[in-house]
């Protein structure tokens, strides 16, 4: 009979490489809880109004479908003839209560969180077949830097802001991605 032998080394080696893949449950734990207080953002009308599943926007605080009849259009930017930076400039007008950001315009369907669990959201966010092809790392840049994710802490008057912090969401997503990625359970 023959025996495959390994050095010592080599064995050890795929030891630690095994239970470096394997998350310790304090790091699982602190992941899931980071995503679950990123939640407070996600789910908050400020993100939910663009990242709809329908063909349409919401708007304000009641996430109540868009006024005019406004639909989502074939690339996210309006229909035809009515395109989101028709009325939404580079900034807040606030005479008019028009709020602004630069290129305005919703999320792609693939993009859509409307009725999303926090486990189901969780998974789209990681998923680059529905992120926008982003990894953990490009997710959290996009959050940190995006002028229609930074928006939602500069509303305007009659629009609240998340509970969050900009700074605390981040630093939430950061755990969320450092300690792992776990999502909560569906």
């Amino acid at each position: 009979m023959k025996y495959r032998t390994f050095s010592l080394g080599t064995a050890a080696l795929a030891c630690a490489a095994a239970l470096a893949a394997s998350p310790s449950p304090a790091d699982k734990a602190a992941s899931t809880a980071a995503f679950l207080e990123a939640m407070k953002v996600l789910n908050h009308p400020r993100c939910m109004n663009c990242h709809t599943t329908t063909a349409w926007p919401t708007q304000g605080d009641d996430r109540h479908r868009h006024t005019f009849n406004v639909l989502r259009g074939p690339d996210g930017k309006g229909a035809p003839g009515m395109r989101c930076t028709s009325c939404h400039q580079d900034k807040n007008q606030d005479a008019l209560k028009i709020p602004g950001a630069k290129d305005w315009h919703m999320a792609p369907l693939s993009m859509g969180w409307t009725g999303l669990t926090p486990g189901a959201l969780c998974a789209a966010l990681l998923d680059p077949a529905r992120n926008g092809g982003r990894t953990g790392a490009m997710v959290i840049d996009h959050m940190r830097h995006d002028e229609l994710v930074l928006w939602a802490w500069t509303p305007d008057a009659k629009r609240k802001a998340p509970e969050l912090t900009h700074k605390a969401f981040v630093a939430a997503l950061e755990t969320w991605v450092d300690k792992g990625a776990h999502c909560p359970a569906p």
